[in-house]
């Protein structure tokens, strides 16, 4: 409940700063801000934006999507670790190896402590390490494509499914012209 009233804080704060002002909206504006309620809006846009990111907001996009072995786009349907490459080829424009456990070897380790949503989750699902990936969404929760008969779907890290797989977390890390930066 509490993500899906982010989420839609998040769409209404963008769509409310990319909607240009007009000249008759002006009297609307200085109202807004006498009652403070600018202000706020801003507040609740800026904690939105702390707490996620597009990759996030893209990859619950792809809610629904079938599981397909091997696959690795929204019309074919994804597997676990094609979902992650899509989503970070698609919104971030780096390009992720194939497998997860070469996704697991191409990011920097982080302590779970540290995940922020848009870094990666790997689990122990077929009796060996990053056998699975997904996508922390924040709030425990993580975005993924599962199995065979499923669908992208979103789902609680602390689970007892999911809590005792867990492998680790990992950052994405992006060349930057000057540096190595984290995508956030």
């Amino acid at each position: 409940m509490r993500f899906s009233l982010l989420l839609a804080s998040l769409l209404l704060a963008s769509a409310a700063q990319a909607a240009p002002l007009q000249d008759r909206s002006d009297d609307m504006e200085r109202m807004l801000v006498d009652k403070g309620l600018i202000g706020q809006l801003q507040q609740v846009r800026q904690s939105v934006v702390d707490r996620t990111s597009d990759l996030v907001v893209t990859a619950i996009g792809f809610l629904g999507v079938p599981y397909r072995r091997g696959g690795n786009t929204a019309e074919s349907g994804f597997d676990c670790s094609g979902f992650v490459r899509a989503m970070y080829n698609q919104t971030v424009g780096h390009l992720l190896p194939r497998r997860a456990e070469e996704q697991a070897a191409a990011t920097e380790k982080i302590d779970r402590s540290e995940l922020k949503p848009g870094d990666l989750v790997f689990f122990n699902t077929m009796r060996r390490t990053f056998s699975h990936v997904g996508i922390y969404v924040g709030e425990g929760k993580f975005i993924h494509s599962p199995r065979t008969g499923a669908q992208v779907r979103v789902e609680d890290m602390n689970g007892s499914y999911w809590q005792r797989r867990f492998d680790g977390a990992r950052r994405v890390l992006s060349q930057e012209p000057d540096n190595v930066a984290t995508v956030k």
